[in-house]
């Protein structure tokens, strides 16, 4: 009869190669014992995961406010600017011509306030001699006064293409970064059409939803950790506001956890985040996330035993768990008693 090898499972082919690594001592390559962890069981926040989004606390996205192509772009995505700096040009050759347009205004107006004025003077002086009536006089004066509202008139409209003028040129409303631009040169902008947006990297804000029925323990929320998943960080948020209205189409609330002012790589306007906000305690058994081997489905430990050799031992999980501080644990659910230690990096040997 032909003798034919046994089918191992996955699993149990895990089991074999952990069981290698468990029998290894608990030492590292220089001879000195690996660092172990007391399983324990302590009180810990009970926490709801809000999904957010990492967003500026103060941010612009600016728009053409007449009409003209974009002509210029003097900064790029990435670039720091100062409030006041110019960022872009639009076609200023409309407002050019009616800038000079005011000017001339101002001269036909201030010409014909001194004809007026003068006007004015010499009939005033030929009534006091009953040379003219006082009719003659009432009408220069009349005229005169016109002539002083049409002088306004030039001024203000003057005043008016200038601003106009202005709007030509495109000005960080404060210190910041561009986000991203808008338009291309060559495009035509109207006004209300977002040509360039900008943001302060300085301040920065994680911005979820709480379902309704969150809100009766989350109404007077006053801390919150802010964990950013893609740079495996979490941090205290300096402050936490649920706003007072729900969105009633999505049936939710909008919360904002502001950043601590910190300067972290990967995290920028957009990127993923959860808020975790305390809605209570609870009593959990935990180690921490480093003391996990995991492969595949398996989850286990290695128990440091008084042999000095570990022992290998599969456990079952639940969520995890992060602290006040910061650290990031797990909730064992079975495997483990409190008072064993577990090898807190099992891999390093």
């Amino acid at each position: 009869m032909e003798n034919r090898p046994l089918s191992r499972s996955p699993w149990h082919l895990a089991m074999a190669l952990l069981s290698v690594l468990a029998a290894a001592p608990a030492h590292a390559d220089n001879g000195s014992p690996l660092p172990t962890v007391r399983v324990e069981t302590r009180e810990l926040d009970e926490v709801y995961a809000a999904d957010a989004i990492i967003e500026a606390v103060q941010q612009a996205t600016l728009a053409a406010q007449i009409n003209g192509s974009v002509t210029a772009y003097l900064v790029d995505a990435g670039d720091r600017v100062k409030r006041g700096q110019v960022l872009a040009r639009l076609d200023a050759r409309d407002t050019d011509a009616q800038v000079a347009a005011g000017r001339a205004g101002i001269a036909q107006a201030e010409a014909a306030l001194a004809v007026a004025k003068s006007n004015y003077e010499r009939n005033k002086s030929l009534v006091e001699q009953k040379f003219i009536s006082q009719a003659a006089l009432d009408k220069a004066e009349s005229e005169y006064k016109v002539a002083l509202a049409n002088l306004e008139t030039a001024r203000a409209g003057s005043v008016q293409a200038n601003t106009a003028r202005g709007f030509a040129e495109i000005r960080a409303p404060f210190d910041g970064i561009v986000t991203r631009r808008l338009m291309e040169v060559g495009e035509f902008a109207s006004p209300g059409r977002a040509v360039i947006a900008v943001h302060d990297p300085a301040a920065l804000r994680a911005v979820g939803s709480l379902p309704q029925f969150m809100l009766p323990v989350t109404a007077r929320v006053d801390r919150a950790m802010i964990e950013i998943p893609s740079v495996g960080k979490a941090y205290a948020a300096k402050s936490v506001t649920v706003l007072p209205a729900a969105d009633p189409r999505l049936l939710s609330t909008q919360v904002r956890a502001e950043l601590p002012s910190v300067s972290v790589p990967g995290i920028a306007p957009g990127v993923a985040a959860k808020v975790l906000i305390p809605i209570g305690k609870a009593m959990k058994r935990v180690i921490p996330e480093s003391a996990l081997i995991r492969r595949g489905e398996l989850v286990a430990v290695n128990v440091a035993t008084a042999q000095g050799q570990p022992q290998l031992r599969q456990v079952r999980i639940g969520p995890s768990v992060r602290t006040a501080d910061g650290k990031l644990f797990v909730e064992v659910l079975a495997g483990l008693t409190d008072g064993e230690q577990v090898l807190l990096n099992p891999l390093a040997k």
